[in-house]
């Protein structure tokens, strides 16, 4: 299969690329700078330019494939609803490449935009109150092309996709205790974020790619929930700093903008995913995972 992917040279995508090639497939990479497009180009993958507000190129990129795999996203912590509209459009104009062709679309979702404090799971819907909302009109868009013939799933990912390599929230987390002199988590630190690593999730993108029911969602969980009072001491063993309790009002002073992502309690589970596509996690767990590859420097 000839596999356009979106975010080819992202964390995620980047791994994805690396799944597809592997199981045999061809892959069209879309990049949006000449670096990008030198990486891809470096790595014997077709390069397509383009961004996710060109939609004309994000249809000819679609259509010119066999599927679809979307893991690009503008994270731009100052204006997330202007993102998730620019997530949603993109999404819109590859269903409408896609329309009454059968062919593959896989999109990218979180599993934080569940309801809080509870385990998600894979048939829960987003929580219309949830902090997450920039990515709920993109769940309802891709649900919505099973309709106009394109078998669309989606992927769930955690608030953690760890490796090696990893430029994500917990690096940000690790760099913060460095900054401040010590590792710290909000309140009694209960409060769980689920994991995956990376490797993990590309396979999962593959199989719901290859075998994905149309109009169902994925889970791309390797662990249901890792308590952040334990992130923050393996943080805080990793640095030989101590490890410190901080309240909800000095939270936004120690963490900046991190404070409120790292305070959420959002288990979710993937029983699900992993009965209905064979997917099984294998990769490290992130505490490990930490213990090797985040302390270096």
């Amino acid at each position: 299969m000839k596999v356009f992917v979106t975010g080819a040279t992202g964390w995620v995508g980047s791994a994805v690329i690396q799944e597809l090639l592997g199981a045999g497939h061809d892959v069209l990479g879309m990049a949006r700078t000449d670096e990008g497009a030198e990486t891809l180009a470096r790595r014997g993958i077709a390069v397509h330019r383009g961004e996710l507000s060109d939609l004309d190129s994000l249809v000819a990129g679609a259509r010119a494939c066999d599927g679809v795999i979307h893991t690009a996203f503008i994270h731009d912590f100052k204006d997330f609803n202007a993102a998730g509209e620019t997530d949603r459009a993109a999404i819109a104009a590859m269903g409408d490449a896609l329309a009454g062709t059968g062919k593959p679309l896989v999109t990218t979702s979180a599993s934080a935009l569940l309801k809080h404090g509870v385990t998600g799971s894979e048939n829960d819907g987003p929580d219309p109150q949830g902090p997450a909302q920039h990515r709920t009109a993109s769940e309802a868009q891709t649900l919505s092309l099973v309709e106009r013939g394109v078998r669309a799933t989606l992927v769930r990912l955690p608030p953690s996709v760890h490796g090696d390599g990893d430029y994500g929230f917990v690096p940000r987390l690790v760099d913060i205790a460095r900054a401040k002199g010590m590792s710290a988590y909000i309140g009694e630190g209960r409060n769980r974020w689920p994991a995956v690593h990376r490797f993990d999730a590309a396979r999962l993108y593959r199989l719901a790619l290859e075998l994905g029911v149309a109009g169902k969602r994925y889970h791309a969980v390797g662990e249901q929930g890792i308590a952040a009072r334990d992130i923050a001491a393996a943080i805080g063993k990793g640095l030989n700093l101590p490890v410190v309790s901080v309240g909800p009002a000095e939270a936004a002073d120690h963490f900046g903008f991190l404070g409120r992502f790292f305070a959420a309690d959002c288990p979710a589970d993937s029983t699900l995913t992993q009965q209905q596509l064979g997917w099984s996690p294998t990769g490290l767990a992130l505490i490990e995972d930490m213990a090797q590859h985040y302390f270096q420097g």
